[in-house]
């Protein structure tokens, strides 16, 4: 497969990467997105329960919750049906 990330994946990315609490600017280095743009999927994500943050000082980390496991867990099974193979993650 080929072309421009669903936003699903791109939700199983941030989730996978923050299983370590992680801040901002790592997160949107190591996930490839913008600011503006890595700034919505993290609302979204904290919102609906599968990230939480974390205060470490005055920097905010973000740490994947155990409902994200259920997310990444059902996220690779259905992409693994689809493709054939296991979603792919530059770690």
């Amino acid at each position: 497969m080929s072309g421009r990330r669903t936003v699903y994946e791109i939700y199983w990315e941030i989730l996978v990467y923050c299983k370590t609490p992680r801040g901002f600017t790592a997160i949107i280095n190591r996930c490839d997105l913008n600011s503006k743009t890595g700034q919505d999927y993290l609302e979204f994500l904290v919102s609906r329960g599968y990230l939480e943050t974390l205060a470490e000082g005055e920097k905010t980390l973000y740490h994947a919750t155990p409902k994200a496991a259920e997310y990444t867990a059902l996220f690779s099974s259905l992409y693994q049906k689809l493709f054939d193979s296991t979603p792919g993650f530059r770690l």
